[in-house]
């Protein structure tokens, strides 16, 4: 019985789509991601669906440079050592002095390159389409195969898109390419890691840690090994916290529905 509907994270299956017909003309995405939807079913079935491009690469850029920071310098552990009464020099690493890799160099991931390139990290790049060489000339990123870059980055940041060509790209063969010092971050998709397999890495001693923005179930359950475990970093799905952010992104969402419903938007505040 609706024309227009906005969406978070719940999915939009060809089955949910043909079922809402003939009246649904929009699918307005709250956020960039549209994995939840079956954008080729809404094309095919004339559902026109709206997302906010760009809307977090701020926010999550700096989400990895935190828990990459917190990794090299150690703030939680001296911090939790210190409140305990342990007063101990606790071993650090300088950024510039560590390489990162990035699975994913689309629009959060060149920022997470800038930035990185700007801390004077050794940067390599992994994606499956190419990157435009002058931002590559600029940066200073090395472009290289998957192993390569697993076996060669101190931090791993996962920010590409979840596909079928990365579902559980990060598995139990690609974390052993990893070096036991190394880090690995996921701000992207809970899927494109297998959990199981992580869990079986960190104990092994296989990486030295990760941080988890997202999960493959969410809420992530409260019995999950990843709760018990002082390498871990763990968050609720929260990197793109931003109340400015948010607010654009609401200004966007609601100016894509009224678009799909041909509906005038010129009295909006821009998003």
């Amino acid at each position: 019985q609706c024309d227009g509907a906005v969406c978070g994270d719940e999915r939009y299956t060809e089955r949910v789509i043909q079922a809402c017909l003939p009246r649904l003309k929009v699918i307005s995405k709250w956020g960039t991601g549209i994995d939840s939807i079956d954008s080729a079913a809404a094309a095919r079935l004339g559902v026109r669906v709206g997302r906010t491009p760009n809307a977090f690469t701020l926010p999550v850029t700096d989400t990895v440079f935190g828990y990459m920071l917190a990794f090299a310098r150690r703030q939680p552990w001296m911090d939790r050592a210190v409140k305990s009464g342990v007063w101990d020099k606790i071993p650090g690493r300088a950024l510039h002095e560590c390489t990162l890799g990035i699975i994913g160099v689309g629009t959060i991931g060149r920022t997470v390159a800038r930035r990185a390139h700007a801390f004077g990290m050794k940067v390599l790049g992994n994606d499956i389409v190419a990157i435009d060489h002058v931002f590559l000339a600029e940066t200073g990123v090395e472009m290289t195969d998957l192993d390569d870059l697993l076996a060669r980055a101190d931090f791993v940041s996962v920010n590409c898109d979840l596909n079928p060509t990365s579902f559980h790209l990060i598995n139990a063969r690609t974390l052993g390419r990893m070096h036991p010092g190394a880090y690995l971050i996921n701000t992207a998709r809970g899927p494109i890691v297998e959990e199981p397999a992580l869990v079986a890495a960190l104990k092994a001693g296989t990486i030295a840690g990760a941080a988890l923005d997202v999960f493959e179930v969410e809420p992530l359950p409260p019995d999950s090994p990843l709760c018990g475990m002082d390498n871990v970093l763990l968050a609720p799905h929260n990197a793109n916290s931003s109340p400015a952010a948010w607010e654009r992104v609401h200004w966007n969402t609601i100016r894509n529905l009224l678009d799909g419903l041909g509906l005038p938007t010129d009295d909006l505040p821009e998003g």
